[in-house]
């Protein structure tokens, strides 16, 4: 119903959308995973978007509200306090509701001479084949005006011995090689995004030099949270550090933080302690 209404008042080349505020446990209609995931995927080439904002506690499925977002060209909130509404509707309005890009692809590709082996931390759920990345009939993640999207990368630097680092076998029909020509390369970065409207990607290339500089604080902070996050799910790369560790970084990354977010994440993680 909701993207029957959208639909009859479609504004061409406006923000159209459906906001879904819900625990996620649907009991009327398709409340099975497949059956939302094909009337989404269906509703999504109307050119309505969705935002899926989670309620609640206890029964909160917040694996199929995630898929939903996913699916339907859209982006996932979870809304637990006053302060966190006033974030979400708020402050990130824009980000959250206004499209700017949709079926963002991002590949990054490593030079062999810097970086032996390397490890993206999360999005495992989001990972593509290779050859999706050029392919246009491949769904992606959207960005919404003034969004920022933070992917962490954990690295092996080319000469490092590790444990977690396997001999491979020669390979009879497989050679690797390594083009020298890059020497000063550290990683390529490929972004692939469509317009709103659009069905052709468009493409845009950066490439990092190998330069070592101080963390900022915004890279201590997310570094933090991400070490949290392998706490809690018992990851063996997270190189028996403790909730101190995670606390220290996260108060070197808290910066000038002037709506307090920062420091809510470091209460939030005392109070776990």
């Amino acid at each position: 119903m909701a993207y029957k209404l959208a639909e009859k008042n479609f504004i061409k080349g406006g923000n159209n959308r459906v906001i879904l505020a819900t625990d996620g446990d649907f009991n009327v209609g398709a409340s099975s995973n497949k059956a939302m995931e094909k009337l989404i995927e269906e509703k999504r080439e109307s050119g309505v978007f969705l935002s899926v904002l989670g309620f609640g506690y206890g029964n909160y499925k917040d694996s199929k509200l995630e898929t939903l977002a996913d699916k339907g060209n859209g982006n996932h909130a979870y809304i637990d306090t006053m302060q966190e509404a006033q974030k979400v509707f708020g402050k990130e309005f824009g980000g959250t509701l206004f499209t700017i890009a949709k079926d963002v692809k991002i590949q990054v590709e490593f030079n062999p001479k810097k970086v032996q082996a390397y490890r993206l931390i999360g999005y495992e759920n989001r990972l593509l084949a290779d050859e999706d990345f050029i392919d246009d009939t491949k769904d992606a993640g959207e960005l919404g005006s003034g969004h920022t999207v933070t992917a962490l990368y954990e690295i092996i630097p080319f000469g490092v011995s590790s444990k977690y680092l396997k001999d491979i076998h020669d390979l009879k029909y497989t050679k690797s090689e390594n083009n020298s020509d890059f020497s000063d390369e550290l990683f390529t970065v490929k972004f692939r995004y469509k317009k709103p409207d659009g069905n052709k990607s468009i493409e845009m290339v950066h490439i990092q030099k190998d330069e070592i500089t101080e963390a900022s604080e915004d890279l201590k902070f997310s570094s933090a949270v991400a070490l949290f996050g392998m706490q809690l799910r018992h990851s063996k790369y997270s190189n028996d550090s403790t909730v101190n560790d995670v606390i220290a970084l996260a108060e070197k990354g808290r910066g000038e933080d002037k709506d307090g977010y920062r420091a809510e994440f470091i209460r939030l993680v005392k109070t776990y302690k």
